[in-house]
């Protein structure tokens, strides 16, 4: 599994009802986008959830780095950089992932938690930990699915949650879930990573 984010943060008065629209419009592209398991459409709103910005942020947890590839290099990433512009895209390695309680639920909100890894700690047991609250984050209640990756560039975990209720039982930053691609969601590897 591979997790991808990329951010668009948008003037403080930028009408969201066009990201809105954008996802009705398009969102549909990559529910069968081979290699994909899921694609988060999420927005934050400026003064929702405590959000001190108004972003676009898709989140991706990709099977394949094919299916990525595909993507970023093959046509469908050009339409958010020919009309916002180039954003710097996020990658982060799997760790682990597992369904939640509410995995047949349709997400209203996701949860996304960035961790500095601290220097000094053993690696492997640090990791082994984070895998442990991955699957505990998944079994609090009305959660869809939790995952969590690293980033060894900047040594930052990512945790990243939906929930099936507006008030989730995660820390971190709240996004509107505004469509949820999912066609390999089910081929993606549960638990432990390596």
């Amino acid at each position: 599994m591979h997790a991808m984010q990329y951010e668009l943060t948008l003037p403080a008065d930028y009408d969201m009802g066009i990201i809105r629209d954008r996802v009705d419009r398009i969102g549909h592209a990559l529910d069968d986008w081979d290699g994909l398991g899921v694609k988060a459409y999420l927005m934050r709103e400026r003064g929702v959830h405590g959000s001190p910005v108004s972003q676009y942020a898709p989140f991706y947890l990709w099977n394949t780095t094919e299916g990525m590839n595909s993507f970023l290099w093959g046509g469908p990433f050009q339409g958010p950089v020919g009309d916002f512009g180039r954003p710097v895209v996020r990658q982060w390695t799997g760790l682990a992932h597992e369904g939640g309680d509410a995995a047949d639920s349709a997400p209203l909100v996701a949860v996304r938690q960035r961790v500095p890894v601290p220097e000094g700690v053993v690696l492997a047991e640090f990791m082994d930990e984070a895998v442990r609250e991955n699957g505990r984050l998944a079994g609090r209640d009305g959660a869809v699915l939790a995952a969590t990756a690293v980033d060894t560039s900047r040594w930052e975990l990512v945790r990243f949650s939906l929930w099936a209720r507006r008030t989730p039982d995660a820390e971190g930053e709240v996004f509107q879930v505004l469509h949820l691609s999912a066609p390999g969601r089910k081929s993606l590897p549960t638990g432990r990573q390596w």
